[in-house]
Formats: structure tokens, C-alpha cells, sequence
């Protein structure tokens, strides 16, 4: 297929599917778009499914602005068996019969709520000396990894199947290994415990409810793949506004500080008077703001190629 002269530009909310790498799933997306200069916001591993998003042309910018988010994950839990990789991908080895009960499951389950030290997995795609650690994992070399912050805002039980398996709702902070979590429950419960399933739902605000998956994409015309795409600033809604007239989009379009008035200092979303999105920018304390990631043509920022609105 020969790439398209167009880019397209725009978020797209993708349900990865199990199995499939989340580079594969972004290659298939680019093929899909004519492959768009694109890029995925937070890898998931091949095992988990659910929300991948994937960022297409003028998106690619601003992929960063989600990897500090919070992310909300649905995992299936096994208790009585350890796993050499911490999921169902491991050599699963047997420990004793999870003999718990549903009092001392929802103690332990409210034990990791709030902030707390954790250490990464091996098998995960954290770097060392430019290596990622799971190939030293593959190996068979145990490389020392310092625990990191991590917060678990909610852990709510939504399914418990004595003796063996439950399932639970984790919101947490970046970072945080939801199979380490398994096998950490696990210990405390004293039978062990690896991931059986993992689902991403939610990462910000972006939800799993409005993703589509590569099946359908690929039963969709060129146009209809392109209606499946949010606007480039859908990325940025932590962010504040920041309108600018006639002449101070003319300024940050060429590299120069605006004047703005009443704005508050730190990271915006720049937009010109018609609520075309423009690019970020950092207002100052003097009441300027500098242009930091522009858009290369505003008319981009919106779906596809069409011109944009403020995102709701």
C-alpha cells in the first residue's frame, strides 16, 4: 500500500486485543490510516486488553501528556500458585491451598490502598544499560531494581470465586504493576497469587467505552475510521484555556511570546478566536505566554483534517 499523501491527525481509542503487542496493534493502526506517523501513549502487555490510545499525525506531540496519568484496570487474580513472570505467561508453580476468608481478603485488599513502595517486575519493559529488563529476564540474569512510588486510589472486589480466583477494580498512579499487586496479595494471603487477566479501562478520563477495535476499523471505510478519531487537544484537558486574538496567534505561530490577560501562570492549551486549537504554551508570570508545542498547520488539530472545535 502506497502512504497516503494526507496525514491524518486525531486520538484514536483503541481496545487491544490479548496476544498482540501494543507495537503490533500500532502497526496495524497505521496501515489502517495509510500509515500516519503514529505513536501509543502507554504500552500494555501482549496477555492484557482494553484501552491503547494511538496517537496519529499532530497527535504524536503531545502522546507524553498521558503517561503521568491515572489508569484504571480490570485483573483476574489466582490464588494457590506463583508464576515465574508474575502472569499466566510463567511456569506456574503450586504453594499451598488459598484457605482465606472473605473478612481477611477485604482486610488485606484495603491493606494497599494509598501510597506505597514498589518494586518493577523483571519482566517488564523498564530499561537497563538501554536493554529492557525482560530480555536479562529471558536470560535468566536477576538484575537489582529500586522499589518506586506507587498510589492505589480504589481496589474494589467486584467478583470473588472460592477458593481459587477474584477479580478486582484497581485505580492507581503511572508506574504501578498490576502483577506485582497480584503477587503481593498473594503472598499476603500466604497461598500465593499471579495475573490471570488484565484489562486497561480507563487511563484520565479516557474510558474503554468509547474504544473501537481493530476488527471493526478494518470493516470501515477511509472515512469512517477517520469519524472514530478524537481532536489532537483531547490529550490535554488537564490543562487550562487560553484564547488568544488575532494578533497574539499570529505571535505564537511564529515562535513568539503573546500578551494575555487574566491568565493564570504554568502549561496551557492555546487557542486562536474561532477555537481552533494552536498548541501549548507557557504563560508567564509577566503575563505573556511563550509557544512551546505548536501545531505545525491548526487546521489539523481537529478530527481527521477538518477544522476543530473545543474539545467537550
Amino acid at each position: 500500500m502506497r502512504k497516503s499523501d494526507t496525514t491524518v491527525h486525531g486520538v484514536l481509542l483503541l481496545d487491544k486485543p490479548t496476544g498482540m503487542s501494543s507495537n503490533a496493534a500500532l502497526q496495524r493502526t497505521r496501515k489502517l490510516f495509510n500509515w500516519s506517523k503514529a505513536g501509543h501513549t502507554g504500552t500494555l502487555d501482549p496477555l492484557a486488553t482494553g484501552l491503547l490510545p494511538v496517537c496519529l499525525g499532530e497527535a504524536t506531540k503531545y502522546s507524553h501528556a498521558l503517561l503521568d496519568a491515572d489508569k484504571t484496570y480490570e485483573a483476574v487474580i489466582r490464588f494457590g500458585f506463583t508464576s515465574s513472570t508474575g502472569d499466566a505467561e510463567g511456569l506456574i508453580q503450586p504453594v499451598s491451598a488459598p484457605e482465606f476468608s472473605e473478612q481477611r481478603l477485604a482486610e488485606v485488599l484495603l491493606s494497599f490502598l494509598g501510597t506505597s513502595k514498589q518494586v518493577p517486575p523483571m519482566h517488564s519493559a523498564l530499561k537497563r544499560n538501554g536493554r529492557p529488563l525482560y530480555e536479562y529476564a529471558r536470560a535468566g540474569e536477576e538484575i537489582v531494581r529500586e522499589a518506586r512510588q506507587i498510589t492505589v486510589k480504589t481496589l474494589i472486589l467486584t467478583r470473588f470465586a472460592p477458593p481459587g480466583e477474584l477479580s478486582i477494580r484497581v485505580a492507581c498512579s503511572k508506574g504501578t504493576y498490576i502483577r506485582v499487586l497480584a503477587e503481593d496479595i498473594g503472598k499476603s494471603l500466604g497461598c500465593g497469587g499471579y495475573l490471570l487477566g488484565l484489562r486497561r479501562t480507563m487511563i484520565a478520563d479516557l474510558d474503554i467505552s468509547r474504544a473501537t477495535n481493530l476488527e471493526t476499523l478494518e470493516n470501515l471505510t477511509p472515512e469512517g475510521r477517520i469519524g472514530c478519531l478524537l481532536p489532537v487537544d483531547r490529550l490535554l484537558q488537564g490543562l487550562p484555556v487560553v484564547r488568544l486574538d488575532a494578533e497574539g496567534t499570529r505571535r505564537v505561530c511564529t515562535g513568539l511570546a503573546a500578551s494575555v490577560a487574566g491568565a493564570d501562570p504554568g502549561l496551557s492549551r492555546l487557542y486562536d478566536s474561532s477555537d481552533r486549537f494552536l498548541g501549548t504554551g507557557e504563560v508567564g508570570d509577566d503575563g505573556t505566554v511563550s509557544p512551546k508545542r505548536m501545531i505545525a498547520n491548526p487546521e489539523n488539530a481537529g478530527i481527521g483534517i477538518s477544522a476543530p472545535r473545543l474539545s467537550p
